[in-house]
């Protein structure tokens, strides 16, 4: 392995390097919470409390492997329990997955696929590159049948349980979380999803599942599972041409097709909701493609390895929230809050509102069309997603929020939703779609809403 794209090996070195990383940053968080203290500070403003968040961040980059996973999930689901310079920090893991060189995965794929190895071209240079996986191109020599295998990088689980376990140690230790009920069902939760992560079975049982559901829409594309070639440390799959959303093609398309991919994606929140009961929970946009045909587009889902079931109860009191929200009616969406696990029972009249005030905005493009802003419609009546600035209105609200010492750490399935829709709304706002989703919303929300609403 070069020295740049190696995972560090051995459970003892590498728990040893992120014990040593976080207790110096741990300090610098004992440190900067008392001169802030001193002088009347916020201790998530100290410089050296940043700077060694981001030095401890640059060691579990350096780690690799499920360290950078870790840390990437702390950053998106840790900010309801973490310092904010941690938080912040953590985002830099995004940027900071290399891919391994061919050499350093061959014996594995040749292992993982056993005689049937021969049967494939494999190209050595990867489409793309993740934490815990990288994906390369493949032809069947046979019949020029193209997939993509997804190769976990070895000996990943060996080392996943010890390495998720080093970092809690370290958050505990240096005083970054405190352990309790709440915190420790978080943690649960997301070692869950770790594994998850690395079930290619699973993932694959998803898939398909995915694939047979939407088979019959045109909008959606779920790429085929080719089980010859799976395995549990491998997952092939279908090759399938397209675009990011990012990309210059899309935004090239006319408006009318932006607005039915834009569409097409919040409809799909609500289908894996309510009809599925299965929501994918990573809206990253490398897990979406658009195909793009002479007149027509279709959203090509890539990733099933983060979802998440959700139960008739959460459903009904998500339901509940749109409703209420558009409404006007704060004691139904607070009491839907608490039910989804945002608020307590107890809490403050102060945090039921400034919640309600948040998930009033989020669910804003949502609002009947009478009740949107009017400063973000075209013409025609129809929200303008990228005019709005939703996204930074909602992150600053949340921020405020979460300042105060009313907020409640919400429940790992609200996180998990909220991460969703926001992804989802990003997406829309990418392509700079001009619709409204209240009908979308009301096509799936009606019959799961409280009676007498």
């Amino acid at each position: 392995m070069t020295k740049r794209s190696s995972i560090r090996r051995g459970s003892f070195g590498r728990g040893l390097a992120v014990s040593l990383a976080g207790i110096r940053a741990g300090g610098a968080f004992a440190l900067g919470s008392a001169v802030g203290k001193i002088r009347g500070d916020e201790a998530g403003n100290s410089d050296l409390m940043r700077r060694e968040a981001r030095r401890f961040t640059a060691e579990l980059g350096r780690l690799k492997g499920t360290y950078v996973k870790i840390g990437q999930m702390m950053a998106l689901l840790g900010e309801h329990f973490l310092p904010a310079p941690l938080t912040e920090a953590l985002h830099d893991l995004d940027s900071q997955t290399h891919p391994l060189p061919w050499d350093d995965l061959e014996d594995d794929v040749r292992e993982s696929l056993g005689d049937r190895y021969e049967e494939l071209s494999i190209a050595k240079p990867p489409l793309a590159a993740a934490s815990l996986a990288q994906v390369h191109r493949a032809t069947r020599q046979s019949d020029g049948y193209e997939m993509v295998l997804k190769v976990q990088y070895p000996g990943l689980a060996d080392v996943i349980d010890e390495d998720f376990d080093a970092v809690v140690r370290m958050l505990v230790l240096t005083r970054w979380i405190k352990t309790g009920r709440e915190i420790d069902a978080w943690l649960g939760d997301m070692r869950e999803q770790l594994h998850h992560e690395i079930d290619y079975q699973r993932e694959a049982l998803m898939t398909r599942d995915a694939g047979a559901r939407f088979a019959d829409d045109a909008r959606y594309h779920v790429p085929a599972v080719i089980d010859a070639y799976c395995s549990d440390t491998m997952l092939a799959l279908e090759y399938v041409d397209g675009y990011r959303v990012t990309e210059a093609e899309v935004a090239a398309l006319s408006q009318s097709r932006r607005n039915a991919l834009g569409e097409a994606m919040l409809e799909l929140f609500f289908i894996e909701l309510y009809d599925w009961g299965v929501l994918q929970t990573d809206p990253n946009f490398g897990n979406y493609l658009i195909r793009s045909g002479d007149t027509t587009d279709s959203l090509v889902l890539l990733d099933f390895g983060s979802t998440l079931a959700c139960d008739d109860n959460f459903r009904r009191h998500f339901g509940d929230a749109i409703a209420a929200g558009q409404t006007g009616d704060r004691e139904l969406l607070a009491d839907s809050l608490v039910g989804l696990g945002c608020l307590r029972d107890d809490a403050t009249e102060f945090a039921r509102e400034s919640f309600c005030e948040f998930c009033e905005m989020l669910l804003e493009p949502l609002a009947h069309p009478e009740n949107l802003p009017r400063e973000y419609l075209n013409k025609r009546g129809l929200y303008c997603w990228g005019r709005s600035r939703l996204m930074q209105r909602v992150g600053k609200h949340a921020a405020n929020s979460a300042a105060t010492r009313h907020f409640a750490t919400p429940s790992r399935d609200f996180a998990l939703i909220v991460r969703k829709l926001t992804g989802v709304f990003t997406f829309i706002t990418v392509l700079n779609a001009e619709f409204n989703g209240h009908e979308i919303a009301h096509r799936y929300i009606d019959d799961w809403i409280t009676e007498d609403m």
